[in-house]
């Protein structure tokens, strides 16, 4: 696949203040969320490049009902940790997007609460909308709403880039695993570099 401005959207995952900042909620519950703050950087340079070039960008946020009705059998049965500590409560910082990401007035801002950026949410309307038919990805977890957001986005027969240095995974190997799956089948995984060189 050749990258192609003109056609392709930025969709930045997740990057808020429970998984990307040490007094997020996330940590609370005993997760190690390190790599996903070390993201912050990188996913901004990607942002920084999108702008440069005329890119959209999306943003996602995953949220909570204060009630958690809508959090499923991941909340239910997986990980009730999550309501127990109020983490990624609609209304709270908790699920901002870190302040180092500026999100400004003409960006998307789609809130979601399952792994998926497509599932429930309004995604395949806003991407018709713009126009665009290609995905540039970048953000948490790698192998969670990453993944999910690309193969979802794989199955619509968009063309994804992953920007595998600006993605990160609360554990390295589950990181890497994630990049090569996606990579076989669902996306073409490229380097902030090579978004560089097609962006600009």
């Amino acid at each position: 696949m050749q990258l192609d401005t003109s056609r392709a959207a930025l969709i930045v995952v997740d990057m808020q203040k429970s998984f990307c900042k040490p007094d997020g909620k996330v940590p609370e519950i005993g997760l190690d969320t390190s790599l996903c703050q070390a993201a912050i950087e990188p996913c901004a340079e990607v942002l920084a490049l999108a702008r440069k070039a005329d890119i959209p960008v999306i943003f996602t946020r995953y949220v909570y009902a204060p009630d958690y009705a809508d959090g499923g059998v991941l909340v239910e049965k997986i990980m009730p940790q999550l309501a127990e500590v109020k983490a990624l409560r609609a209304g709270t910082a908790d699920v901002e997007i870190v302040p180092e990401l500026e999100v400004r007035d003409t960006d998307t801002v789609i809130d979601k609460n399952r792994p998926s950026s497509f599932y429930g949410t309004d995604l395949d309307a806003v991407l018709a909308r713009l126009g665009r038919t290609q995905l540039v990805v970048c953000g948490v977890t790698t192998n969670c709403c990453v993944e999910s957001t690309v193969r979802d986005a794989s199955h619509r027969d968009l063309e994804v880039f992953v920007v595998g240095d600006a993605c990160a995974e609360l554990d390295e190997e589950r990181h890497r695993i994630s990049l090569m799956s996606m990579g076989m089948l669902f996306a073409d995984v490229i380097g902030i570099d090579d978004f560089r060189k097609a962006a600009l």
